[in-house]
């Protein structure tokens, strides 16, 4: 069937080639059409239906510069003899064949049959990004086109600035603060811009590169704000091995959104993340555990077992196409454990012999210490002048009885002989010689005394 299609084509006057263009509803086309070098001042136009009832869709005599007409534009390269059709906004309904042709007088027009085909795609429309913080766009696209080259850019009258393009798979393509990555096995290019700004607005554009004949491209506006809802940036501190709380406010206009956490290391823009998609609940437990308050407009969490590797982290939000916007980093100081000077020296103190009481306790200062001693000692002192005091009143009190026991007992007996002056000795040696008559009230109180 090909072939035949060729022969009959090379049988109308006319035809050069036959290029069949595939499209996707919501973005758009640029198609190439080459013509005879000796034909650069003729007009040039691209029309719709078959080749007898054809309508132009644009047609100009123009030269080096873009012309418009609705959702079609033309460029006529007289330089390289080619000139380029773009159709931009496509609908299903364009699915049908075209020309690209040139106006040549008193004989036959030379032209490119086009079939255009369109089928249905979902097209970035509007990706709102934060001043200060950083976002991520990703676009999808068939696994038929992981191989072809993709661009990004700038557009602006017709024109593509900061043109970065992903011909190597596996690989982050950076322009200063752009970087592109085509993952071809998902079939996804993710493009990253840093360090947002409010000039940073206006339209992009994602192009695939089919053939030399044509490619298919998606466009977008970005737009960059500067809420006074969210903080750009906030510091905290950790122990390694510690927590650490987190708490980030988000715009309104994202409240219905995805919310997220995300450790950033090196090139890897989000190396570990976590998210919650419901309000009022906590994403299951792990190293990142979040909770998403809406009707604070706040998303709080909590980062487990940090490390100096984990010191800078991104709340953000995540569309439903799958666009990030990073608004707040969070920066973490990571301060290493190290035992004090006063903790080691009890450890050795206590390994060695068995130290005091007070020197295991809390730390306390060189006043507080003389303080502490001197009421304990006090308090010893105090206690000993008592009781030396109640036994001289017991003494002066019993002395005649004291009399008495001492008539009726003798060495002999082997019994205890009572003696109660007030002298330091002499108490002693009558603590050594308590008796063990359990009948004697008043000695039991000294025993126990």
């Amino acid at each position: 069937m090909k072939i035949i299609l060729t022969f009959t084509l090379m049988m109308i006057p006319g035809v050069v080639s036959s290029i069949s263009v595939t499209g996707y509803s919501g973005g758009g086309v640029t198609i190439t059409c080459k013509y005879d070098k000796g034909y650069t001042a003729n007009k040039k136009y691209f029309c719709k239906g078959q080749w007898s009832e054809c309508t132009d869709q644009i047609k100009t005599d123009k030269k080096n510069k873009w012309v418009h007409s609705g959702r079609f534009s033309l460029y006529d390269n007289t330089r390289s003899a080619v000139f380029t059709v773009t159709i931009r906004d496509l609908r299903e309904l364009d699915s049908d064949t075209y020309y690209c042709g040139t106006d040549i007088s008193a004989k036959k027009d030379s032209y490119t049959e086009v079939n255009l085909k369109v089928i249905r795609g979902q097209q970035i429309r509007t990706v709102r990004g934060y001043s200060g913080g950083n976002i991520i766009i990703n676009y999808k696209y068939e696994m038929k086109h992981k191989n072809h080259e993709k661009y990004f850019c700038k557009t602006a009258a017709d024109q593509c600035f900061t043109v970065i393009n992903s011909n190597r798979a596996a690989e982050w393509k950076q322009d200063r603060r752009f970087s592109v990555h085509d993952d071809r096995s998902a079939g996804l290019l993710r493009v990253f811009i840093r360090e947002l700004n409010e000039n940073d607005s206006g339209e992009y554009k994602i192009t695939v590169k089919v053939s030399e004949d044509y490619s298919f491209f998606s466009e977008f506006n970005l737009d960059i704000r500067d809420d006074d809802c969210c903080v750009k940036s906030i510091s905290l501190s950790a122990a390694a091995g510690g927590s650490v709380n987190i708490s980030c406010k988000y715009p309104q206009s994202h409240i219905s959104d995805v919310k997220f956490l995300c450790w950033r290391s090196g090139a890897d823009l989000c190396a570990e993340e976590t998210s919650v998609k419901e309000s009022r609940r906590w994403s299951p437990e792990g190293k990142i555990q979040l909770y998403d308050d809406r009707e604070e407009l706040l998303l709080t969490g909590s980062i487990s077992h940090v490390t100096e590797q984990h010191s800078e982290y991104w709340c953000g939000v995540q569309s439903d196409q799958g666009h990030k916007s990073f608004i707040t980093r969070v920066l973490i100081d990571v301060t290493e454990i190290t035992s004090t000077p006063s903790s080691s020296s009890s450890s050795s103190s206590l390994s060695s012999v068995e130290s005091p009481a007070i020197t295991s306790a809390s730390p306390v200062t060189g006043s507080s210490l003389v303080v502490s001693v001197s009421v304990v000692l006090l308090l010893i002192s105090t206690g000993l002048v008592f009781m030396i005091w109640t036994l001289c009143r017991r003494r002066r009190s019993n002395n005649t009885d004291s009399s008495s026991k001492t008539s009726h007992v003798t060495p002999a007996n082997n019994e205890a002989v009572y003696h109660y002056d007030c002298n330091y000795e002499e108490a002693e040696d009558t603590y050594r010689q308590l008796p063990t008559n359990t009948s004697d009230s008043s000695d039991n109180i000294y025993a126990n005394v």
